[in-house]
């Protein structure tokens, strides 16, 4: 079975949570594409070209335990505004979301870009202010040293730079369904998912 999911939004909106919890509930592969864009930024961080970086990136880059830090997210929020960087990434993520057996990716163009016909898009979002304290909390447990202040003002610019680039910007595609996680836990927000997804999935039988 082909089945594409394609999920988006900003900066700890819970996207990435959301996506790994659908897909695990319907078996489906999952593909984080902002891993790709950390990945490649990683990359430059150590003196890499941008584009040659995007079109020799190996799964082994993926699986680099320092994809996660703010430096490199803000590096990778950088190169993803380069729509030579972009264009070379489109053919791995579409050659992911057309495999059999299903597919959820989650980044911040799939249902506008990279899967305009997918199957079921959805548009995780949530306040800045909410999105910042997540971010915040996330780093003081993994024991690194934050400021609440610098976190928000940090997910204001990269928020800015993803909905003002001038290819593929930041926006929920016109027919997603839209999901606020300002005020709902964790597992409302899968539940809701879930529930839109498999409608629409018992809608075909």
């Amino acid at each position: 079975m082909k089945f594409t999911v394609a999920i988006d939004g900003p900066a700890a909106a819970g996207k990435g949570t959301i996506s790994k919890a659908v897909a695990a509930h319907f078996g489906f592969a999952h593909l984080d594409t902002g891993l790709l864009y950390r990945a490649v930024g990683r990359l430059v961080l150590l003196g890499a070209d941008p584009l040659e970086a995007a079109r020799n990136l190996a799964a082994n880059d993926l699986a680099h335990l320092g994809l996660r830090g703010e430096e490199v997210a803000s590096a990778a929020s950088k190169v993803a505004a380069m729509p030579e960087v972009r264009s070379a990434l489109v053919k791995y993520q579409r050659d992911f979301a057309h495999a059999d057996g299903g597919a959820v990716l989650d980044g911040r163009d799939i249902g506008t870009v990279i899967c305009p016909d997918a199957d079921v898009k959805l548009y995780i979002t949530a306040s800045p202010e909410i999105r910042a304290a997540r971010r915040y909390a996330e780093l003081i447990a993994s024991g690194k040293q934050a400021n609440l202040d610098a976190v928000l003002a940090d997910i204001r610019a990269r928020d800015h730079r993803d909905q003002n680039r001038s290819d593929a910007p930041l926006k929920p595609a016109d027919d997603a369904l839209l999901i606020d996680t300002s005020e709902l836990s964790i597992d409302a927000a899968v539940a809701e998912a879930v529930t839109n997804i498999k409608r629409i999935i018992e809608g075909r039988h």
